[in-house]
């Protein structure tokens, strides 16, 4: 009997708490909904793969290929893409201990006839790494995996900003 009252609260606290969460306008993240059916996006970057691939996991637009890109209602330009480190910290005898890796991306949407969608934008990220020259092989993989990890957090935010982009 005990463990029935205990369940049943249990079930009123879970009940209150998504009730709580509904009441203050939380939602599950969803694919984002964009203003264009098609899109072109030239260029055969790592960036560009990446952004290709989460594009098709939103499932709710078509990615036209180059020999059909008169037909896309939108052309998503890679404009630049920069990778950089900066020196954070050194030892006493001048070494580098610590480094910051930073990956700039800039892009642009606009239809085939030249109307701007979403002018030039500048996405960056940055990661911080510790740095030992006894293991240099092994940071120099660590070092790519963080310039991945990167690259897919800025086409994460990329199409968000897509999202956000409400009509032709």
């Amino acid at each position: 009997m005990n463990s029935s009252f205990s369940s049943r609260r249990a079930l009123l606290a879970g009940a209150a708490a998504t009730l709580a969460l509904a009441g203050c306008g939380f939602q599950l993240r969803r694919a984002p909904d964009f203003a264009f059916k098609s899109l072109f996006v030239p260029g055969k970057t790592a960036f560009v793969n990446a952004l290709r691939r989460q594009l098709r996991a939103a499932g709710n637009v078509e990615l036209v290929p180059e020999e059909e890109k008169e037909r896309a209602d939108a052309i998503l330009e890679v404009l630049s893409e920069n990778r950089g480190t900066a020196v954070l910290s050194t030892n006493s005898a001048g070494q580098v201990r610590e480094l910051q890796l930073r990956l700039t991306m800039r892009i642009r949407l606009r239809t085939p006839g030249g109307k701007e969608l979403l002018g030039p934008t500048q996405i960056e990220q940055f990661r911080d790494i510790t740095y030992n020259e006894t293991a240099a092989l092994a940071k120099e993989g660590e070092t790519e995996l963080l310039y991945r990890d990167m690259q897919n957090d800025i086409a994460q935010q990329t199409l968000r900003r897509l999202a956000a982009v409400k009509s032709l």
